[in-house]
Order: C-alpha cells, then sequence, then structure tokens
C-alpha cells in the first residue's frame, strides 16, 4: 500500500481525487485540510484518514506527514480576484505554506511532491496554446504566489534530491464544486437559484475546461512517475465564453437562458488555452471525457445536490 497525503484533501478537486484512488485501491491515503472550503464529511464514504490542521503549521504537519511516501499538494487560496483584494493572505497561504510544507517532507524523508499550479495566471496574455517554456508574466497576485511555489519546488528538488512536480491546471469542473467560484459551477448556481448570468466582457474570452475526473487520473499518473519540473494539465483546446454558454443551454434545457454582460475585469486573462504535449509525453496523460459529456454530468450532479440542500 502506496503511503499519501494529500493537502487542502477536502476540497473540490481533492474529494474527487480521494474517490479515485480509493476506486482504484492500492493507496493509504490521509487528508490535511483545514476546512475554510471543504468539509471532511465528503470524504467518509472512502475511509481516508482525516487531520484537521494549517499547512503552515509545523506540528500539524509534522503529524501528517509521519510514514508518508508521497505528497500530493492542494492546499492553496485559489481565486485571482481575492487575491487582488487580499494580496498578503495569498502570499502566506501559497508561498509561505508551500515553503513550510516541503521543509516538513525534507525533514520527514518524503521525497515525492506533486502540486497543484496554475496555467493562465502564471504566464498572462501571451499568444495561445501556452507551454511551459514560456516565460512566466503573472497579471494577479494569485499567480505570482503559484511560481513563486514552483520555483521553490524546482529549488527543493535540485539541492536536496527530491522529486518535487508543478501541475498546471485549466478551468476544472465537474461533479463536487459547488462551493467553487469557477466560471461553469457559477452559471449552474445561478440556474438553480432562478438569477441571471452574468459574463464579465464580452464572451469572446476563451478558457481550457478540464473534467474533473480526467484531472484527478493526470494526478495519479504523475504520482507514479519520476517526472520533476513544470506540466500543463488541461483538455488541450479552447472554449469561448459564448460557446460554453451554448453548452449549458443544451444540458440545462433552456434555451432562453437569460445573460447579461458587464465590463471586463481587471487581472483576468482574454484567452489562454495549454499544449499538453510534455504531460503526455512524461506520464501518459490524455483527457478523454468532451466537454458536452462532461458538462452534463456536472448539471446533473448539481440538480441532484441542490434538491438535497433544499430538502
Amino acid at each position: 500500500m502506496k503511503r499519501i497525503l494529500i493537502t487542502g484533501g477536502a476540497g473540490f478537486v481533492g474529494v474527487n481525487l480521494v474517490a479515485h484512488l480509493s476506486a482504484l485501491g492500492g493507496y493509504r491515503i490521509s487528508v490535511l485540510d483545514d476546512e475554510s472550503l471543504g468539509e471532511r464529511r465528503y470524504l467518509e464514504p472512502f475511509g481516508a484518514r482525516f487531520m484537521h490542521g494549517d499547512i503552515r503549521d509545523r506540528k500539524a504537519l509534522d503529524t501528517a506527514l509521519d510514514g508518508q511516501e508521497v505528497v500530493v499538494h492542494l492546499a492553496a487560496d485559489t481565486r485571482v480576484i481575492d487575491s487582488i483584494e487580499n494580496p498578503r493572505r495569498n502570499f502566506d497561504v501559497n508561498v509561505v505554506g508551500s515553503y513550510c510544507l516541503l521543509e516538513a517532507c525534507r525533514a520527514h524523508g518524503v521525497h515525492r511532491v506533486v502540486a497543484a499550479s496554475t496555467g493562465g495566471a502564471i504566464l498572462g496574455e501571451v499568444p495561445a496554446p501556452v507551454h511551459e517554456e514560456m516565460v512566466a508574466c503573472p497579471l494577479a497576485p494569485y499567480g505570482a504566489s503559484k511560481l513563486a511555489m514552483e520555483g521553490y519546488l524546482s529549488a527543493f528538488s535540485a539541492a536536496y534530491g527530491m522529486k518535487c512536480c508543478a501541475l498546471r491546471f485549466s478551468n476544472i469542473y465537474g461533479p463536487g464544486s459547488f462551493h467553487k467560484g469557477s466560471v461553469v459551477a457559477h452559471f449552474f448556481k445561478q440556474i438553480l437559484t432562478a438569477k441571471e448570468l452574468v459574463v464579465y466582457g464580452d464572451g469572446s474570452q476563451a478558457r481550457d475546461f478540464l473534467f474533473v475526473e480526467d484531472l484527478v487520473e493526470g494526478i495519479r499518473q504523475a504520482m507514479g512517475s519520476d517526472a520533476t519540473g513544470v506540466f500543463q494539465l488541461g483538455s488541450g483546446r479552447p472554449t469561448t465564453i459564448n460557446e460554453l454558454l451554448e453548452i449549458v443551454r443544451a444540458v440545462t434545457n433552456r434555451p432562453e437562458l437569460p445573460v447579461r454582460y458587464a465590463g471586463f475585469r481587471a487581472g483576468e486573462i482574454h484567452v489562454t488555452w495549454c499544449d499538453i504535449a510534455k504531460a503526455r509525453s512524461a506520464f501518459d496523460f490524455s483527457p478523454r471525457t468532451s466537454l458536452p459529456d462532461g458538462m452534463a454530468r456536472t448539471w446533473e450532479w448539481f440538480h441532484t445536490y441542490y434538491g438535497k440542500a433544499a430538502s
């Protein structure tokens, strides 16, 4: 049984990763989470060991890391707009917290660390598709904090013989994302509460949407490899917000869905999607879920979850 610690494992991606690994078998899973967004109850069906704690707390890290072989680092302050409003908190959680985790991993002899990073927020406005060789130019503190984390992962690999890699997630959507502020989750929550949809900009902005089940399989593949450095994880194709809206209308069976367009928001990138060739070569990353299929499965989950929450 491979022993694995997942920081931030009670969140959207973490719960899906725990479910995925539990279904496969062969893993003894521990989760460290401060429950600022996720809740431990979502992990109960999978038998993971849960510890409430902060990645900046060395005592919590020492307890969580004891006997572990692999760490998947998902704990983070992830919202771009929030990072602009409160950059110090974003730095403290993402940079200081990641450094504390790496120092504790080094002390406990944990050499394999796979960490969640981000693509567009690190690179800024650059010609798409984005790839790992592009020069970083963050447009918001969130991107800057993840770039700093990537630097420490590289430094700990080179200086201390650890095998660390950063996975630059694209826009992740799927079941379990009710608390997320991402565009898919936001649209579905607005529909369920009979509120209008608001698009900031003209809808021509494009993103790379990756279904969460494809993401967690990519994380598992990265965990089992010796790959170090930075890797883009996405679908490998762009979708505009207007195209996404057409899929939303189709999967929700609401052809006349009202949409209001507002001004663009500072710090947000207009077009970003990624080249996934490096991840495909390094650990056979190959997403399989089409956007219409993934959106239909996500809407079904949201509709069921909202019904249960309302009752």
